[in-house]
């Protein structure tokens, strides 16, 4: 009802994981609004499942919105390491749940890149193994700059300033970066670069 009040069309519901994954490969949604605790299947594999059917280069992956109870939570790290674009607490405003489905429709990370390093330093170091594992050799020492500094929380202009080079350069770095290594959005690369080891947790700026 929400949804529908602003003009979003809801094209399919689902009650678990298993029912999710048949309904987005039915419907081809741009938006999964994705429960982490459900019976049977969870919102987890239920993620992996659909991302897998959906890698980053085809035409239309959909993008995937996680709903939880607590906004830090070793199960939206892990969505979140799978591909998920964000996350929303379930208690969050009418508009907030609006303006949160339309900005991962846009193709926007929705996360305070801030926020999501604390996420990933407190969950990152207890992995037992890396969900994502990428080869760090395809970037330049210049993309490696730039996901360190993106790692650590910073936005697009303060890439700039740190680097003495123009935004319009670093938006072209950073979409290089996330072409290379297959990922699909900042948070992403933030968990990329703990997991492999070129950030380390508690290291750099808060």
């Amino acid at each position: 009802m929400i949804l529908g009040a602003d003009g979003i069309e809801v094209v399919a519901e689902a009650a678990d994981g298993g029912e999710a994954v048949d309904a987005v490969r039915r419907t081809r949604p741009d938006v999964v609004l994705m429960d982490v605790r459900m019976p049977g299947m969870d919102g987890l594999e239920a993620t992996r499942r659909i991302l897998a059917d959906h890698p980053p280069s085809s035409p239309r992956p959909p993008r995937i919105l996680i709903l939880t109870t607590f906004d830090l939570d070793r199960y939206v790290y892990a969505a979140l390491s799978a591909g998920a674009s964000g996350f929303l607490l379930k208690d969050a405003s009418a508009d907030r749940l609006v303006a949160a489905v339309r900005t991962v429709r846009d193709g926007d990370a929705l996360l305070a890149p801030s926020v999501t390093r604390r996420l990933v330093e407190r969950f990152a170091r207890h992995q037992e193994g890396s969900t994502l594992h990428r080869d760090l050799s395809t970037l330049t020492p210049r993309e490696l700059d730039i996901l360190r500094l993106i790692a650590r929380g910073l936005s697009n202009t303060e890439l700039a300033a740190q680097l003495h080079i123009g935004e319009t350069t670093v938006k072209t770095h950073v979409t290089r970066v996330l072409s290379k290594l297959g990922l699909r959005d900042r948070a992403q690369a933030i968990i990329a670069a703990y997991e492999t080891g070129l950030v380390v947790p508690g290291s750099g700026p808060r």
